[in-house]
């Protein structure tokens, strides 16, 4: 197994690739929507217009993706994933409007383009909602800054703006108008939907659609059904499409804070079925409604079984730390994740 590492767009520069070669990750995930600024990002659970607005950019090209992953070889690493579409090249995906046909073919041209660059790994989460619902706060070990998700501390069912998906703005909305209610039933469809269109190409392109679960997973997110909200519906995930290229992105923070136990069952599952593409690994104390995520070391998942699990399946992807707290110091989110991946690092040269 490699050690990789995420970089949100505004992160994409040649002080943190130096920074990722120095802790000794090799392999970067790469977030090409602009949800944040700033060197130091942090993950916010957005106010009343989400994380922000899309920016108006066409489906990602064959020299923006060269061009970064020539970037990242001049530092010795490897571009191997993008982690998430822009809302508005797939909102009528997720919302089954008008121009769902048009955006699955803009997709289908971004899988192609990502083959014949050589990234092979494409994440998404399959949510209307996204990450959306908790908030900041002193909540790890030593009052580090982290993220909780708290019960009545505001309503989950606050209804998403006309204009908005995924957390995000994609257009401007109407005045008191709302995304309509949509059962969980209506959104398994659309992802079928969305995978029978897309794996064949995926698959001829040699590059692999990882489907992170949806976080927070609650049952029902902002009037919107959530799927891949426990872990046995990632099975139900694989039985749409059995192609090799329908994978999954483990998130074991998120698949912990689920209703359902099993972390460790389907690790092992999917790690020896050759499912997994690559794992945000992170740790959290409690289960929905209620969970804080912690230092790597300090939660509720076994993060030496994890790996133990990964060895003996001959897992072969790439771990990258993820939702890291923040440390005291002048370089909050650096120390956070270089704790991390040195963690990592260890417990992979250990027995």
């Amino acid at each position: 197994m490699k050690v990789g590492f995420g970089l949100y767009k505004n992160s994409l520069n040649k002080d943190n690739y130096q920074f990722v070669n120095q802790i000794g990750a090799t392999h970067i995930v790469a977030h090409l929507t602009n949800y944040f600024s700033g060197n130091n990002p942090k993950i916010s659970s957005g106010n009343d217009n989400g994380w922000g607005i899309c920016e108006n950019e066409p489906i990602w090209d064959i020299e923006l993706l060269s061009g970064l992953k020539n970037e990242l070889e001049e530092y010795g690493l490897v571009f191997e994933a993008i982690e998430n579409f822009n809302p508005l090249h797939w909102h009528d995906i997720l919302l089954d409007g008008p121009k769902k046909n048009e955006q699955i073919e803009g997709l289908k041209k971004l899988l192609q383009n990502m083959g014949k660059v050589g990234i092979p790994i494409m994440g998404y989460c399959f949510s209307l909602a996204g990450v959306w619902g908790w908030q900041r706060g002193e909540f790890a070990r030593g009052k580090a800054e982290s993220v909780a998700l708290i019960a009545g501390s505001r309503d989950f069912q606050e209804p998403i703006p006309d204009g908005m998906v995924w957390n995000m703005r994609y257009r401007d909305g109407e005045p008191n108008k709302y995304v309509p209610f949509t059962d969980e039933k209506e959104v398994w469809e659309r992802l079928s939907f969305f995978l029978n269109e897309l794996l064949s190409v995926a698959e001829e392109n040699n590059v692999v659609l990882a489907a992170h679960p949806n976080d927070p997973p609650l049952p029902l997110l902002r009037n919107t059904g959530r799927i891949l909200k426990n872990p046995s519906e990632y099975e139900r995930l694989i039985n749409i499409n059995k192609s090799p290229s329908n994978q999954i992105e483990m998130c074991l923070g998120s698949i912990q804070e689920m209703e359902e136990d099993g972390l460790e069952k389907y690790l092992d599952k999917f790690s020896k079925e050759d499912r997994i593409a690559y794992i945000h690994f992170r740790n959290v104390k409690g289960k929905i409604p209620n969970y804080v995520e912690t230092f790597v070391d300090d939660g509720d998942i076994n993060m030496v079984n994890v790996i133990k699990i990964l060895k003996k399946n001959n897992y072969r992807g790439i771990i990258i730390p993820d939702h890291t707290p923040s440390l005291s110091c002048d370089a909050p989110w650096h120390a956070g994740m270089a704790y991390t991946v040195g963690y990592i690092k260890g417990l992979i040269k250990s027995d």
